[in-house]
C-alpha cells in the first residue's frame, strides 16, 4: 500500500500510471481505492500486487474532507470545472444562517450525483454525456454525513470539514447547501484528509515517492 497526496489537476488514474511506470520492470498490478476529481487534492490510497484484491474494502471506509465553497453563484459541474451559469445576492446571508443550514445535511441523507461525474449510465460515464450536452436521468443515492462543520466564513467563501460515507459527493453537498440558503454555491477547493485510519499527513508527495522507488530499484540492481 502507498499513500499519495494527489496533486491538483491530476486524475486518480494519472497517479496510478505514474506509480506503475516507477515500478518497472516489475509487472505489478496497481490500483487506487477511491477516486478523487482532478480539481481535488489529498489522500489517495494506492494498492499494488495482491493487495489490489482488497481495494473494495478500503473504498468502503469512512472519509474526511476539508474544503471551500463559494456562495452566490452556481456552475453546471458544481465546481470550477465549468463556468458560472447563475449569480445570487449574498448580502442577506448571515453566519447564523450558514451554521444552522448544516443540520439538515447531517446524518442519513439522499443526494443526486453531479451530472459531471464518473458514474456510468448504460456503460458511459456521466461527464462524457454532460460534455456532449446530453441529458441523463439521475437517481438519488443514500449516503451518511456524520460530521459537517463550518470552519471559516468570509463571504462569498465558506470553509468546511465533512466526515462521510463512501459514495458521498461533496460537490452535490455544496450545491444542495446553497439551495438550502435560497442561494447558490459551488465547490472551489477540496482536500481528502482521511480515509478509514489512513491520514493525509502520512502520505507521500508523488515526486518524492517516484524518487524513492527509483532509488530502491537502483539499490536492487547493485545488490544483484
Amino acid at each position: 500500500m502507498l499513500l499519495i497526496n494527489k496533486p491538483l489537476k491530476w486524475t486518480s488514474f494519472d497517479v496510478v500510471g505514474k506509480i506503475r511506470n516507477s515500478l518497472k520492470p516489475l509487472k505489478l498490478k496497481v490500483g487506487h481505492a477511491g477516486t478523487l476529481d482532478p480539481l481535488a487534492t489529498g489522500l489517495l490510497i494506492i494498492c499494488t500486487g495482491k493487495l489490489t484484491k482488497q481495494i473494495d474494502v478500503f473504498q468502503a471506509e469512512e472519509k474526511e474532507y476539508t474544503g471551500t465553497m463559494t456562495l452566490g453563484a452556481t456552475t453546471p459541474s458544481f465546481d470550477l470545472e465549468t463556468e458560472i451559469d447563475a449569480n445570487f445576492e449574498i448580502g442577506n446571508l448571515t453566519s447564523e444562517m450558514i451554521y444552522a443550514a448544516t443540520a439538515q445535511f447531517t446524518g442519513d441523507i439522499e443526494q443526486f450525483p453531479p451530472a459531471h461525474s464518473a458514474i456510468k449510465v448504460n456503460g458511459e460515464r456521466l461527464y462524457v454525456k454532460a460534455r456532449l450536452g446530453e441529458e441523463v436521468e439521475l437517481r438519488k443515492r443514500a449516503v451518511t454525513v456524520s460530521e459537517f462543520e463550518i470552519t471559516r466564513i468570509e463571504l462569498p467563501e465558506v470553509d468546511f470539514r465533512v466526515v462521510c460515507s463512501k459514495g458521498t459527493y461533496i460537490r452535490s453537498l455544496v450545491s444542495d447547501f446553497g439551495k438550502a440558503l435560497n442561494n447558490g454555491a459551488y465547490l472551489s477547493k477540496l482536500t481528502r484528509t482521511r480515509s478509514g485510519n489512513f491520514k493525509l499527513s502520512d502520505a507521500y508527495e508523488v515526486a518524492d515517492l517516484v524518487q524513492y522507488l527509483k532509488a530502491k530499484r537502483e539499490e536492487s540492481k547493485t545488490e544483484k
